[in-house]
């Protein structure tokens, strides 16, 4: 006996079949959110500032010049100076390419929007340089760890620093934080370029950054989420206890020095690491540890620059002021140069 259904687009009192209904609902058109295949997205960049386009841009590239200019003096000075091939300095080389990187991968783009209001970024350039900038990220933390254990051993273990940090090791721990750095965020890429976007493609930042696509998602955001706890836990949170442990055992024993020229000198090893340090880790716990009622994409653009923009560009100025290998260097090279 064939069932009868009784439909609510026609009238109380009409019954139809059950073939009949069926028949009737594929052939009617089924009312889809308004999801969208994302082709580019719109990068805002500052518009709270209309009128100061042209001079942001001219101090972004004015900043640009002197991060280019610092951070490749001190890639220079290292290659040319017998006296710096030492793990400290080739670490330092690194950490000058990492800055040149992170501004190379957002302000060209943010002086583009600036100069000609160039705003559109195709989705896959969008999802290379939300990867690119969260592997920098990660290479940082794990640099700056690396760079803290390098000083840890110079301080506490100087008999045995040239065979400790001999010239393989120093490369292996180079080679594995940039390898570590660039696979680690697959994942985030692989998800977020799955993800449906629906409404608005304009990114509140100045580069693609992660968060900000978060918001235009239509997607549950829960995988993504919870790979940045993970992260958190078993990368970000390691780094920062090895990095203060470190500090820990240095400060104890440049303490334990009795004269005071020692300490002075033991401290200078490793104070304009520790400077950038703090400046590094300040400003993330600054973007990342508020609470998320505190939290803004306005407020997290500003803090971005702070790590985006003037660490890279105080980074040289922070390791030539303090460090006297340096500052010989380059009176060196230049004496060289000029008298040439």
């Amino acid at each position: 006996m064939q069932h009868l259904i009784a439909s609510p687009s026609y009238a109380s009192n009409e019954i139809i079949s059950n073939d009949d209904y069926l028949s009737l609902i594929s052939q009617t058109p089924i009312k889809e959110e308004n999801l969208t295949t994302v082709t580019e997205f719109i990068i805002l960049g500052f518009p709270e500032f209309p009128q100061l386009q042209i001079p942001l841009f001219l101090l972004f590239l004015l900043i640009y010049l002197i991060i280019l200019m610092g951070n490749l003096t001190i890639i220079t000075l290292t290659c040319l100076d017998p006296r710096l091939h030492t793990p400290m300095y080739f670490f330092l080389c690194n950490l000058s390419f990492l800055d040149i990187s992170y501004t190379s991968l957002t302000l060209p783009k943010l002086m583009d929007i600036f100069l000609r209001k160039g705003k559109h970024i195709s989705a896959f350039v969008c999802f290379i340089q939300m990867h690119f900038f969260i592997s920098l990220l990660g290479i940082e933390y794990v640099l700056l760890t690396v760079m803290a254990y390098d000083c840890y051993v110079a301080i506490c273990h100087p008999l045995r620093y040239t065979t400790i940090m001999n010239p393989r090791v120093c490369l292996l721990m180079v080679t594995g934080t940039w390898m570590f750095g660039f696979l680690g965020p697959v994942a985030y890429t692989v998800l977020v370029s799955h993800f449906s976007f629906c409404g608005s493609i304009e990114i509140n930042h100045f580069f693609c950054d992660l968060s900000a696509l978060l918001k235009l998602s239509c997607t549950s955001t829960f995988a993504v989420e919870s790979i940045t706890y993970i992260a958190g836990f078993f990368i970000v949170l390691p780094c920062l206890i090895l990095t203060l442990t470190s500090y820990v055992y240095i400060i104890s024993s440049i303490l334990r020095i009795r004269s005071a020229e020692g300490r002075r000198k033991a401290f200078s090893t490793c104070s304009s690491h520790l400077t950038v340090v703090i400046l590094f880790y300040g400003t993330i716990m600054c973007l990342y540890m508020r609470p998320t009622s505190m939290q803004s994409l306005d407020q997290n653009k500003l803090f971005a620059l702070l790590y985006n923009v003037l660490i890279p560009m105080f980074n040289p100025l922070i390791y030539s002021l303090n460090n006297k290998a340096v500052k010989e260097a380059l009176q060196k090279v230049f004496i060289r140069n000029h008298f040439k």
